[in-house]
C-alpha cells in the first residue's frame, strides 16, 4: 500500500492501522514510525468523506455505486456479489484493503447506512 518513497523508510515492524477520519496517520508502529495518507497508493475510505468512498478494494465496490443501485432498483446486491467472489477465492483483502482485513463488514455497514438514508428521504 505504500508509495515508492514511503517504502524507502519502511522497516520490518508490527504496524497498526488508524481508522480515525481526523488523523492523517494510516499506519503506525511502537517505535514511532508512521505512514500518512499522502504515503499510501490508495485512498483510505475511513479517512474520506462519505459519498464516493471505496468500501471493497478487491472488487471496486463503492458508496456511489451502491447508492445508484438502491436508487435504480430499490436495493443493492453488493453483499451477495462480494460474498460470491470471496467464496470463489478471488479476494485479497489482507493485501488490497488498507486495513488488512476482510471488507465484508464494512460493505454491509455502508449498505445499511445508504438504505436507511434512502428510506428516510422517501
Amino acid at each position: 500500500m505504500l508509495t515508492t518513497s514511503a517504502l524507502e523508510r519502511y522497516v520490518q515492524n508490527t504496524y497498526r492501522f488508524c481508522p480515525d477520519a481526523q488523523c492523517s496517520v494510516v499506519y503506525f508502529a511502537d517505535d514511532g514510525t508512521v505512514f500518512r495518507t499522502s504515503e499510501v497508493r490508495e485512498r483510505i475510505w475511513q479517512k474520506e468523506p462519505p459519498g464516493r468512498r471505496t468500501m471493497c478494494y478487491c472488487f471496486g465496490e463503492n458508496e456511489a455505486n451502491m447508492a445508484a443501485e438502491i436508487e435504480r432498483q430499490g436495493y443493492s446486491d453488493v453483499v451477495h456479489r462480494v460474498r460470491t467472489l470471496i467464496a470463489a477465492g478471488r479476494c485479497a483483502c489482507e493485501i488490497r484493503n488498507p486495513r488488512g482485513a476482510c471488507c465484508l463488514g464494512d460493505v454491509i455497514a455502508a449498505l445499511e447506512r445508504l438504505s436507511a438514508a434512502k428510506a428516510s428521504a422517501s
